[in-house]
């Protein structure tokens, strides 16, 4: 999931109803929140098309595109993206980005390259043992055993741990988070000191390091849970943000400002204490070695592993990490297609191309279903296709150590996003396995609908994708201009030596199909935003959503503040939304093209776009100023499951810890901020001045 200065969007901490795997974390966070800012307006000379005219040429090239589906093409991309492992700031990595600039050009698309320098981290050394009371001692296994790998596959480790040595007693603590420390502690268990093995889960990585460093864990092991791959192994950032960690709110461009490793803001980026991930074998391993109290009965049904006891020991364990970290270079890659009539509104699609190992799933299942929507474009561009605003295909570098492609490259652009992106569509893990995900902010639900109409479900013979998620899903529940797409809920691999293309032509999408069925959605959607007169944004599934979160928050609170300002903000949106569908409407429906017409249209459209913006807040969340956003976006409370209102959400959690009067002033606040950002939502979508 380094963000100076934009809100999230909740994708592995979700905006979505329906909410992504965590596996994945989103890119579009960062551009999302970028939506959010003050739209300009440029008058541009009109076209004599009428839209009906316009219609039937979209509906024929949409036609086009989804008929050149190959799902050949795609394999072919994902087997070339993954023939070796390509860790960001490598030459391997370099290389596929050549391999994706080059794709680019021989489509013969304006294709340029943006280089950053930036702090990456690396393994130097690892071990891990157990010893024993009658002081015999055994080596613990670190890497993957098996699966398709070579010397070039990155030694398991966590991005940024700081490096360190720990020979101490192990404990079992769950997954990690504050509650599964006050369970054990009502045990009588004492983790100050001893090396913590926790489950990956309902936390994030740094959180579990923070929280363990302030029990007084001296190291943390993490493992992945699972039925296959047991060897696998999770590599992962530990760090705390996204972006350079040098550069915050800045890009990291050649002789540009940085900070140093020892300025305070970049040392509370990383963790205090070291941290290393192993595979569930290993600490299966380590837990038939543990003793003294039984394990939890509240963690027990959700257990694969086979812990009986918590610890602490009696077996010690000798941890040893030592990582480093380098100024590399990454590269940044697009594909720009200019538009005809609105060259000055961009349309983004986005994903990352680096990798822990192979990346067959993460990201570049995302990547080859980028690169073949680009061939198809190509295609359409021979048969007389422009768009109407200009799209951008983005391959972003460094994602898996906090997005750090994508975020330099946003702070580097702040200004000309803010003002002139319609919309940024994401695919990281494009295939996972079966069924659907899809999240959108709402104002885009209903294109999201009508485009899952128009495209083939991969594992269903004559079905459209609309019709088996309804059937699986009893609805489409859809909540987060942003939108993100991926096929199955979890995949085994997630950033192991064996997410490769071998286990992806096995396991993930034998036929390539759910890749065609990913690209036609993501190329369909493009193709709406960047060509339709108006751009199809509606804000009354916004309402909705809105509405539904003020009814959990209502119960959460049982009347201690007042929710009236967010109430009353809501219905002034609804107002406004409905006259701007009114209007959109009637627009729609004029069929004579003229200055005016052309010139209301755009002012419409400025005004959709705009009406996001209204939502992010220049303060940001209190000690997370980088997160503008004050609608959606993770809470700083790492035990909340609420990924909206975050601002408010972290209050409550705060309120705890003060009197009364001052935590409920506390909560109010927030009420209020969130409430002025609706106004101003509903102000930017009216258009006009108080």
């Amino acid at each position: 999931m380094a963000q100076p200065f934009y809100s999230t969007i909740p994708k592995s901490t979700s905006i979505f109803t329906s909410k992504p795997s965590p596996s994945c974390p989103f890119l579009f966070v960062l551009i999302l929140c970028i939506l959010g800012l003050y739209t300009l307006y440029n008058h541009h000379p009109h076209s004599s098309r009428t839209d009906t005219q316009t219609s039937r040429n979209a509906l024929r090239f949409q036609d086009h595109f989804l008929s050149s589906a190959s799902n050949y093409t795609i394999s072919s991309y994902l087997r070339a993206l993954t023939l070796h492992p390509h860790l960001a700031g490598t030459e391997p990595s370099r290389r596929t980005a050549l391999y994706v600039q080059t794709q680019f050009k021989e489509l013969r698309l304006q294709t340029h390259v943006r280089d950053y320098n930036v702090l990456l981290s690396y393994p130097v050394y690892a071990s891990l043992s157990a010893h024993f009371i009658d002081g015999t001692f055994k080596n613990l296994p670190l890497a993957e055993q098996g699966g398709t790998q070579n010397d070039d596959v990155v030694r398991p480790y966590h991005a940024y741990s700081p490096s360190g040595t720990a020979y101490a007693k192990a404990v079992f603590v769950n997954y990690g988070k504050e509650e599964d420390y006050r369970a054990l502690a009502a045990q009588g268990v004492d983790v100050s000191g001893c090396v913590a093995v926790a489950r990956r889960g309902e936390v994030s990585r740094n959180a579990v390091v923070e929280i363990a460093a302030a029990r007084g864990v001296a190291a943390v092991l993490l493992y992945t849970e699972g039925d296959r791959f047991r060897n696998g192994v999770e590599r992962g950032t530990v760090m705390r943000g996204l972006g350079d960690p040098l550069t915050p709110g800045w890009a990291g461009v050649d002789d540009g400002e940085r900070l140093g490793l020892e300025d305070n803001e970049v040392v509370k980026k990383f963790p205090r204490i070291p941290s290393m991930p192993i595979s569930a074998d290993t600490a299966d391993t380590i837990f038939r070695l543990l003793e003294g109290a039984r394990v939890p009965s509240e963690w027990r049904d959700t257990l694969k592993s086979k812990v009986a006891r918590v610890g602490p020991g009696p077996t010690m364990l000798n941890f040893t990490y030592q990582g480093e970290k380098k100024m590399e270079t990454i590269h940044n890659v697009f594909a720009v297609i200019r538009g005809s009539e609105e060259p000055d509104r961009f349309v983004l699609l986005g994903n990352h191309r680096d990798a822990w190992t192979y990346g067959a799933v993460d990201p570049n299942s995302g990547t080859a279903a980028l690169l073949d929507i680009a061939r198809r474009y190509a295609l359409l561009m021979r048969l007389g296709w422009n768009p109407r605003r200009t799209i951008i295909l983005c391959s972003w570098d460094a994602e898996e150590f906090g997005m750090i492609g994508s975020t330099e490259w946003v702070e580097e652009n702040l200004v000309n996003l803010g003002s002139k992106a319609v919309a940024y569509l994401n695919v990281d893990c494009a295939v996972q396995g079966p069924g659907l995900f899809a999240g959108a902010t709402p104002q885009l639900d209903d294109l999201l609908v009508e485009v899952t109409k128009k495209v083939k479900d991969p594992d269903s013979a004559d079905t459209t994708v609309y019709e088996k998620w309804t059937t699986t899903n009893k609805g489409i529940s859809v909540g987060v201009p942003s939108i993100d797409l991926y096929y199955g809920r979890d995949f085994p691999v997630y950033h192991t030596a064996f997410d490769s293309y071998n286990w992806m032509a096995n396991y993930g999408d034998p036929l390539f199909q759910r890749h065609v069925a990913v690209a036609g959605i993501w190329g369909l959607l493009t193709l709406h935003l960047a060509d339709d007169p108006i751009i199809p944004l509606n804000y009354r599934a916004y309402i909705v959503e809105l509405q539904e979160y003020t009814k959990v928050l209502s119960n959460l609170l049982e009347g201690s503040v007042s929710l009236h300002p967010i109430i009353t903000s809501i219905q002034q949106l609804v107002a406004v939304a409905k006259e701007a569908e009114q209007e959109a409407k009637k627009l729609r429906d004029q069929e004579i093209v003229g200055e005016l017409l052309v010139l209301k249209k755009r002012t419409l459209n400025d005004r959709l776009m705009s009406a996001e913006r209204g939502f992010l807040d220049a303060e940001g969340l209190q000690g997370r100023q980088w997160f503008k956003h004050l609608v959606y976006g993770p809470s700083s409370d790492f035990e909340s499951k609420l990924v909206f209102f975050p601002g408010i959400i972290d209050a409550i959690s705060r309120s705890k810890r003060m009197s009364q009067t001052e935590g409920q002033a506390a909560i109010q606040h927030e009420i209020w901020r969130v409430a002025r950002a609706i106004q101003r939502a509903a102000y930017a979508l009216k258009g006009e001045l108080t």
